[in-house]
């Protein structure tokens, strides 16, 4: 389980984490890369929700990749781990595969059946997180086909039923039950809830306003049972439309606390050096052309965002300062440093500068962007705490930063400090507030 965000920028690289509760116990099924090997699906357990946690290590990974684990125990109360088989990244079919687990999660036992595979059109080369729930007379398997990702994402949500855990599987004629609307597009992936006799779907899916520079958030879908017992969304097949309170995004962290807050992340593969004292953040840099990176997650497509600090103190060979970012290789700075402000992009690894002006005489530099339509930027600074603001460039032209977000990650905007390794850089303030 991701102790903040996943998958790219956050605490641990672990993917598709299940979260179950049983005897007394909670349990984490998680997917993740073996060293030196392919996906595998592994479990941690804890005795609170809020841990801490340990970790039973990985229960299947086969040579295609194994992952989505989802525990359910059969008619008979004997407990399985049901999970897909990542063909679709060997050109393979993608079968959904269940096969006994021990009381301890420990390891599998006996054989394993296969459930069903993607057979439908509307599934293309795969099916996957499956989410099982037994409703009356069967066991429901919600799961995602098709194409998760990215621009062309194609996701919907199909449901298959049996009176038995393992099989024979009826597939819905009516699939796929949950489909892209006008608000939210490529939804898949999640989990059945019941409160208070009402049944809802926990899944993820792309705002159609801002898509992949924001990311897949999560989604609340509202389902009745129909007279044939398959599952109806609210609405038709799409799922509701939310309308967020963008205020609870907002963050001002003035590192007046004795840690950095937990909604600050990191790429997996530069965890920085930090530590929070005097009421600054303590920022150790990374020699790295990107440097160490601290990010907040961004959920709307328009926000601005600040930083402040001394620059007098930043020590030489070292630049520091604001940054929007896709991950290690794709990012977008203002940075302070060598008696310069210099505007820069890192883009597939490759800085290039855009522009530079003298750093301005002052101990309480400010820099800022400010994000409109999830991929445009406009950077600017003040030398006196934010009463007066110069654009970066001169000209206030935003700067493209469509290239940031690879794959479907979402932008983070936070701090960067760059240089040698041994050095350490203080922040005063962060501030992200969104429009």
């Amino acid at each position: 389980m991701c102790s903040q965000k996943c998958p790219q920028l956050g605490r641990l690289l672990l993917l598709g984490p299940e979260i179950n509760q049983d005897n007394g116990k909670t349990y984490v099924y998680y997917s993740a890369h073996k060293k030196g090997g392919n996906l595998a699906v592994g479990v941690a357990s804890a005795d609170r929700p809020e841990g801490p946690y340990r970790d039973h290590g990985f229960l299947v990974g086969q040579p295609a990749g194994s992952i989505d684990g989802f525990p359910m125990r059969d008619e008979k109360g004997q407990l399985y781990l049901v999970w897909k088989e990542d063909g679709n990244s060997v050109k393979e079919p993608t079968p959904i595969w269940a096969q006994r687990l021990n009381e301890e999660r420990t390891a599998l036992t006996g054989e394993k059946t296969e459930l069903f595979r993607n057979t439908a059109p509307w599934e293309g080369n795969l099916v996957e997180g499956v989410a099982m729930v037994r409703h009356n007379d069967y066991f429901y398997a919600f799961y995602a086909a098709n194409g998760c990702c990215g621009s062309g994402c194609t996701y919907a949500t199909g449901v298959a039923r049996a009176k038995n855990l393992l099989g024979p599987w009826e597939k819905y004629d009516k699939n796929p039950i949950l489909a892209p609307n006008d608000t939210w597009k490529c939804p898949g992936h999640g989990t059945v809830v019941q409160h208070d006799n009402r049944w809802y779907f926990l899944h993820h899916a792309y705002k159609n306003e801002g898509f992949q520079n924001i990311g897949r958030q999560g989604v609340l879908s509202e389902f009745t049972w129909n007279a044939e017992g398959w599952p109806e969304f609210t609405g038709g097949s799409t799922p509701a439309t939310q309308t967020a309170n963008l205020e609870q995004y907002d963050v001002t962290d003035e590192f007046d606390g004795p840690a950095l807050g937990l909604a600050w992340q990191w790429p997996v593969t530069a965890k920085p050096k930090i530590a929070v004292r005097e009421g600054k953040l303590q920022l150790t840099v990374r020699p790295e052309v990107a440097g160490a990176l601290l990010g907040q997650t961004t959920y709307t497509t328009n926000y601005t965002a600040t930083t402040q600090f001394d620059p007098t103190m930043l020590p030489t060979g070292v630049q520091a300062g604001l940054t929007t970012i896709g991950n290690v290789e794709n990012t977008l700075a203002l940075t302070a440093g060598g008696g310069k402000l210099r505007l820069w992009q890192l883009k597939k690894g490759k800085r290039e500068n855009m522009g530079e002006v003298a750093l301005p005489k002052g101990k309480n530099l400010t820099l800022r962007v400010q994000a409109e339509g999830g991929n445009k930027y406009r950077f600017a600074y003040s030398p006196d705490g934010g009463q007066t603001w110069q654009n970066m460039p001169a000209s206030g032209d935003a700067i493209d930063g469509s290239f940031l977000p690879p794959w479907d990650l979402g932008v983070r905007v936070g701090v960067l400090a760059q240089g040698p390794s041994s050095a350490t850089v203080a922040f005063d303030r962060f501030t992200l507030d969104n429009q």
